[in-house]
Parts: C-alpha cells; sequence; structure tokens
C-alpha cells in the first residue's frame, strides 16, 4: 500500500471532492486515555492472503487500525456471497461490533437483511448501490485505471486479439471490462477482446486454465478480475518460454510475480476510505446514511495505475511505449505513453475534466447506450451497465 496520506491532506481532498456523496470531512479525534472504544468487523470474500482485492481490503484495514487509537477491528475471511447473515449475526451478537463492513457485491442483499434486523448498528457495502438508514456504500473504483491499462494493451498487443479473465458478470465486472476496452480502442480501434468466464473471486486453477485458453486463441494482453496473480505468473511462464504474452495486474501490487509481462496495473488504496468513514462515524454514531455513498476514484488518492507503488509503469516499457505513435482526436499525434499521462492528469482532475464513459458509446448489438457527449451517469455505471461494449468478441453470458 502507498504512503498514505495525512489526516490534513485526506480532509483537503474531501473539501475538494466532487464525488463524496457522504457526510465527510472530519478530522479523527485526538488519542485520549480511556477513550471509547469502536469495534468494527470486516467480512471478507476469500482469504486475507490471496493477494488481491481481499489483501487490499485488509491492508486497509490495517492502516486504519493503526492510524485511529480508538478502533479495534476484527476480521471473517473466505465468506461466500448469499451465506454472510450468520457470520455477520455473530459479529453483532457475540462479538458487539459498531461498525461492519462487507467487501464484496454479492453481499448487498444480506447486508440490506441484516440492517434492518440491527437498526442500532451501521453497515458500509463496498460496490454496492442499495442504502437504508444505518446502511451505506462506498468503492475506490477503478475504472479510470482499467480505461489507462486499455491504452497501453491497446499498443502492446501485436495479434490485435486482447483477453479478458473475469469473475462473475455484474455492473462492476463490466464497468471495469468496458473501461479497458475503450482504452484498447481509442489506441488501436482494429482489436478485439475476449473473455473467459470463470464465476469464482478466488479460483487460481480456474484463472490459470482461462489464461492458458486465451493465450491459445492467440491473445498476447491479458487482463483481469480474480483476486491471485495467477494470470501475472501465466504470463511470465510464457515469456521465460520466449512467447511475448503481456499482463496487468489486478487491486495489488503484482508486478513481482512477472517482472518481464506485467506492464501495468490497478491498485486501490482502501486504508483512506476505510480511515474516513470511521472517523465519520466517530464524529456522529446516529448519523442517517441513507444518502452516504463515499465513491472515490483517482482525484480522491483512492486508485493508482501501477504494477507496483513506485512505477506507474514497469520500466522496461516505458521506452517502448514512448516510441509507439498514435493519432488521438483531442491531441493529434501523440505518443501512448503521453497519451496515458495526459489522460491520467485529465481524470486527476476530476470526472468533468474527462471521462472514459463519455459517448457516443455502443454495446455489441449496436446500441447506444450512451449519448454523444453525454457522461455516464454513476446510476448507469453502478446498477445499470450489463452490456459490453462494441470491440468485445464473445458473446453475453447466460444471466
Amino acid at each position: 500500500m502507498k504512503k498514505l496520506q495525512t489526516v490534513l491532506l485526506a480532509a483537503l481532498m474531501l473539501l475538494m471532492s466532487g464525488m463524496l456523496f457522504a457526510s465527510g470531512g472530519q478530522e479523527a479525534p485526538a488519542a485520549e486515555d480511556g477513550m471509547e472504544k469502536v469495534k468494527a468487523g470486516f467480512v471478507y470474500i476469500g482469504p486475507a492472503g490471496d493477494f488481491g482485492w481481499t489483501y487490499a481490503h485488509d491492508q486497509g484495514r490495517l492502516f486504519a487500525e493503526a492510524e485511529l487509537p480508538w478502533l479495534e477491528t476484527i476480521t471473517v475471511e473466505s465468506v461466500p456471497e448469499g451465506d454472510a447473515v450468520r457470520f455477520i449475526d455473530r459479529m453483532v451478537q457475540e462479538q458487539k461490533c459498531d461498525v461492519i463492513f462487507t467487501t464484496s457485491f454479492g453481499y448487498m442483499d444480506d447486508t440490506v437483511a441484516v440492517a434492518a434486523k440491527y437498526p442500532d448498528v451501521k453497515f458500509y457495502h463496498a460496490s454496492g448501490f442499495k442504502r437504508t438508514p444505518n446502511m451505506g456504500t462506498y468503492m475506490g473504483d477503478m475504472y479510470q485505471i482499467y480505461y489507462l491499462n486499455g491504452l497501453i494493451a491497446g499498443a502492446m498487443t501485436k495479434s490485435n486479439k486482447i483477453g479478458y479473465v473475469a469473475a462473475f458478470p455484474i455492473p462492476e465486472l463490466f464497468r471495469h471490462m468496458n473501461a479497458f476496452a475503450l482504452g484498447i480502442k481509442e489506441v488501436n480501434p482494429e482489436a478485439t477482446v475476449s473473455v473467459k468466464w470463470i464465476y469464482a473471486w478466488y479460483g487460481p486453477d480456474k484463472a490459470r486454465e482461462a489464461s492458458e485458453a486465451l493465450i491459445a486463441e492467440g491473445c498476447d494482453v491479458l487482463g483481469f478480475t480474480e483476486d491471485t496473480p495467477t494470470v501475472v505468473e501465466v504470463a511470465q511462464e510464457h515469456m521465460d518460454k520466449g512467447n511475448e504474452v503481456y499482463a496487468l495486474s489486478h487491486y495489488s501490487p503484482m508486478q513481482s510475480y512477472g517482472e518481464d509481462a506485467c506492464v501495468t496495473g490497478q491498485l486501490t488504496d482502501w486504508g483512506v476510505l476505510y480511515k474516513q468513514m470511521l472517523m465519520d462515524y466517530k464524529a456522529n454514531p446516529e448519523a442517517d446514511l441513507t444518502n452516504y455513498d463515499l465513491l472515490w476514484l483517482m482525484k480522491e488518492n483512492a486508485v493508482e495505475l501501477g504494477g507496483t507503488w513506485e512505477d506507474k509503469i514497469n520500466p522496461k516499457y516505458v521506452d517502448t511505449l514512448k516510441g509507439i505513435a498514435v493519432d488521438s482526436a483531442d491531441f493529434g499525434s501523440i505518443s501512448v505513453y503521453d497519451l496515458v499521462m495526459k489522460r491520467y492528469e485529465q481524470m486527476d482532475a476530476g470526472r468533468d475534466v474527462f471521462d472514459p464513459f463519455t459517448g457516443p458509446i455502443y454495446d455489441q448489438a449496436g446500441n447506444m447506450t450512451i449519448a454523444e457527449g453525454e457522461v455516464a451517469s454513476i446510476g448507469h455505471l453502478f446498477a445499470d451497465m450489463m452490456y459490453q461494449v462494441d470491440n468485445f468478441i464473445t458473446p453475453l453470458p447466460q444471466q
């Protein structure tokens, strides 16, 4: 996890942010002897050691615990979606948690149910869109970073075939995959995207099988949503054999698993979100969370470009990307490296400066899903996006 912001910087980000639909902006209370503790429970979809999604959340939890002297945390790992209620019951009834974070999209309905059951406990659900008086939502969303990864993938491919290993067909996945595909299309309209669905968040064997299948079909760049470094490892194994296959890492700094294969990736800093949500709770434990949606993007320093926290792009490929020129409607003839950095700067300034989901955008069937000049609403991105854009060649999975 990157070297996280001080409390003052976090507060400044809140004042500047146009994406905070919540009661944020509170400074952390000073530590005092005898201060009343807050006990927070974290419900994880996978093992904390997956080095992907759950690992990143757990690093964020540890950061918040270190920063907030009044905070005590507990965790439960590998909780199946659809079976979270009994684990949360235990956190409330036996472990006496004041606040509970449910960290996977598939926990949404279970979280709504337990929020109704325990009105005196506050619940926060990651990546969802349902809220109640004691249940808010939050997300450090990566779609902007996926778009930047797509720019790089479109430049690096030689076969014009790019693969994606995907977990479940939900709006979060389609949002990220589509942003990735739109970045590819901007630099390489001839390239196509193929998807293999594995129906698992933590499924290294399935991810390996899907990666090998995509490579066998001619894909030479791989993106993914699966909570281990397996796809990066597979790409590196092919590199070691002299077969050029590149990968974009996911959630955590995975470049060490593919020093030659990993060109860049997406990183999420959950620590800044957990710290802010817990400060908000501490400042007003009785707050109504019906409109609490802590959606942080690049502007709020919740996400970053890179396969490591130190480098936005693997230094081995900086010169390569500087040597590939493309024609940009916005910038004219420009190297892919410079295009990535210019788009990075624009999105870092906010969605009103540049957003990948600006129309016209079409789905695979040729239907316009976002009108020309229109920027997709948050509701469209987080609840309604259940389609693939028009450079995917694999059909939608059966719902």
